[in-house]
C-alpha cells in the first residue's frame, strides 16, 4: 500500500488554494472588463435616464445607500433614484423586519404600493436600470457582476448564523436570485439561494448566470 510523502500531501492542500485564487483572479479580470465596456457603451442611456429623473421629481440623480458587502465590509452602493428625495427608510426597514421573521407574509422584497417611488422610478425599477450604477461598485471592488444582492445593515443585523454564508462572497449585481423568479421568491428563498452560490461559487456558475440575467431582464422576470 503507498502512502502519501509529504511533498504530495503539501501538493493536495496546496490545489484548492489555488483554485480559489485562480478564481477569484478570472472574476475580478470579468469584473473590470464588463463593468467598464458597458459603462462607456451604456454612457448615452445613462445619461437620459439621469435627465429623466431630474424632469420626474426634485432631487439628485443618484441614490447613496449603505450595504452589507463581503465580509460584514459596509460600502456605499450607488443606484438611480427611483424614490421622492430624502424618503424616510423607517417603512422598508419595518417591512424587511417582518419578512425576516414570517416568510409568508409577503413575496415581494420591496414595500408593495409604496408611495414613496416616482413615475420615473417605477419604471427605473421594472426594467431594472436602476441598478446600472452599481456598475461603478464593481469597478471599485466593492460588488461583483455576480453574487448576492447586497443587503441593508438592519437586515443583517438580524440574520440566524446559516444566512451569515452568504456575506462569505462579494454582493453582486445579479445572482441566482435575480434569474430565479426575483420579487416572486420569499426574502428567505433569496437568502437560501445566496448561500448555496457563496458555497459552490465557481466561474462556470458566473457564467451561466450573466446568460440567464439577459433574457430575464427583457422579460422584467419577477421585477417589482
Amino acid at each position: 500500500m503507498a502512502f502519501p510523502t509529504p511533498m504530495a500531501a503539501e501538493l493536495a492542500r496546496a490545489t484548492p488554494v489555488r483554485g480559489h485564487l485562480a478564481y477569484a483572479a478570472a472574476k475580478r479580470a470579468l469584473d473590470v472588463a464588463v463593468a467598464l465596456t458597458l459603462l462607456v457603451l451604456l454612457l448615452p442611456l445613462l445619461a437620459l435616464v439621469g435627465l429623466a429623473i431630474v424632469l420626474d421629481s426634485p432631487g439628485p440623480v443618484f441614490y447613496r445607500g449603505e450595504r452589507v458587502g463581503r465580509f460584514g465590509e459596509r460600502f456605499i452602493a450607488l443606484k438611480f433614484r427611483s424614490m421622492c428625495a430624502n424618503a424616510d427608510a423607517g417603512t422598508h426597514a419595518l417591512f424587511v423586519r417582518s419578512l425576516l421573521h414570517d416568510a409568508s407574509a409577503c413575496t415581494v422584497y420591496k414595500v408593495p404600493n409604496d408611495r414613496r417611488v416616482t413615475r420615473v422610478g417605477a419604471v427605473l425599477r421594472r426594467t431594472s436600470l436602476d441598478e446600472l450604477p452599481q456598475l461603478w461598485n464593481v469597478l471599485r471592488g466593492e460588488m461583483s457582476l455576480v453574487g448576492p444582492r447586497p443587503d441593508v445593515p438592519y437586515a443583517a443585523a438580524e440574520y440566524e448564523p446559516w444566512m451569515r454564508q452568504r456575506l462569505d462572497v462579494k454582493p453582486g449585481i445579479t445572482g441566482l436570485w435575480q434569474v430565479s423568479g426575483r420579487s416572486r421568491l420569499s426574502l428567505l428563498d433569496m437568502y437560501r439561494l445566496d448561500s448555496a452560490y457563496a458555497q459552490d461559487a465557481s466561474l462556470l456558475l458566473d457564467l451561466r448566470i450573466l446568460v440567464r440575467t439577459v433574457p430575464a431582464v427583457l422579460r422584467a422576470d419577477g421585477a417589482a
